[in-house]
């Protein structure tokens, strides 16, 4: 069963995740908000400032789910209740829970039944009752993004015309030349969600060292806790920013950078919110098929059929990392040079 025609309601979507989940959601909450009159996003606390970001959000909702957060708060019935009330008050007629193939929707969706929301869809390989109005079905390994268009349309919610269902964000961005200098350097982040998914070190610093030494600027990105990874990478030749910027600043700081090179991180995905091309250092424990960043020039480097392929391992079950410390600074530079010459074709 799909949604009734759209009209001028609101719809609640949700995204539970972190950054990169939610800025990959992006086309799917653009095609919401054409057909609706508002779009209320509930989110998890590792992705609401990148949720603020998306064109078509009226107001972002923030709740921790315990069955996303790898390190939630214990399960308090109060603040459980109080979401439900939170929920009840944004009037929402409709709702869309937007997850990854192996998440389940249906904890929030009862809570979405609870909150009085009338019709509520979701991609859904658990039966769930009468919990869904509609249960959609994706293939494995679809683009992420693709997967979320896919739910929506399904609900009546298609893009407009002349949408090319590429991630975006809000402008204009704050100016962050001050940090940076000017436009045209290269960026490198350090970290991750998850340890497996990093740049490893070693290969970040050499890679700065190497750049520099050839007449790039450099700059490196960060969270305020890899503050001193990333000064230790960018080793006073580059310039570090990590800790220094809020979301939406990073988006500038990427957006006028010339190419990155990260791990599989959110930052990733919000360089290709800005249009910025991707060197992706990917660990294969999920498939690159549908987490590399989407919608700008990518190159992905590792070993895509490591062992720990498909693991969803969080911390690298194979000694020494070698789907990613198999890769060295000539790679990582051959495949930057390889995405500026695009650019300037």
């Amino acid at each position: 069963m799909t949604a009734s025609t759209p009209n001028d309601g609101t719809v609640l979507v949700a995204r539970m995740d972190s950054m990169g989940d939610v800025l990959l959601a992006g086309p799917a909450v653009r095609a919401v908000a054409h057909g609706a009159g508002r779009v209320v996003l509930l989110a998890g606390p590792r992705g609401a400032d990148a949720a603020a970001l998306l064109p078509g959000v009226d107001r972002v909702v923030t709740w921790c789910a315990p069955w996303i957060d790898p390190e939630p708060p214990p399960v308090e019935p109060d603040d459980v209740a109080r979401l439900v009330r939170v929920l009840a008050d944004t009037g929402a007629d409709r709702a869309v829970v937007l997850t990854s193939f192996h998440q389940s929707p249906l904890p929030l969706a009862l809570l979405l039944r609870m909150a009085g929301i009338p019709w509520i869809g979701a991609v859904s390989d658990d039966y769930p009752g009468s919990l869904l109005d509609l249960r959609h079905r994706v293939a494995p390994g679809v683009p992420e993004h693709e997967r979320a268009l896919s739910l929506v349309e399904a609900a009546g919610f298609p893009l407009p015309g002349g949408d090319r269902g590429r991630p975006a964000v809000r402008r204009p961005l704050p100016d962050t030349r001050s940090l940076t200098g000017p436009d045209g350097y290269v960026a490198v982040h350090v970290g991750a969600d998850a340890p497996a998914r990093e740049l490893p070190d070693a290969l970040a610093t050499d890679t700065v060292a190497a750049l520099t030494a050839r007449g790039d600027r450099v700059v490196v990105t960060g969270a305020a806790h890899d503050e001193v990874r990333a000064k230790a990478v960018a080793a006073g030749t580059g310039t570090s920013v990590a800790g220094r910027t809020s979301t939406a600043e990073l988006a500038d700081v990427l957006d006028r950078a010339a190419v990155l090179i990260s791990g599989n991180t959110g930052p990733a995905h919000l360089a290709a919110a800005v249009g910025t091309p991707v060197v992706s250092l990917f660990s294969p424990v999920v498939p690159a098929s549908a987490w590399a960043p989407q919608g700008v020039p990518v190159r992905v480097l590792g070993d895509q059929s490591a062992p720990c392929a498909g693991s969803r391992a969080r911390v690298c079950p194979v000694p020494g990392h070698p789907c990613l410390t198999s890769v060295t600074t000539d790679d990582v530079l051959a495949a930057v040079d390889t995405l500026l010459d695009e650019e300037e074709r």
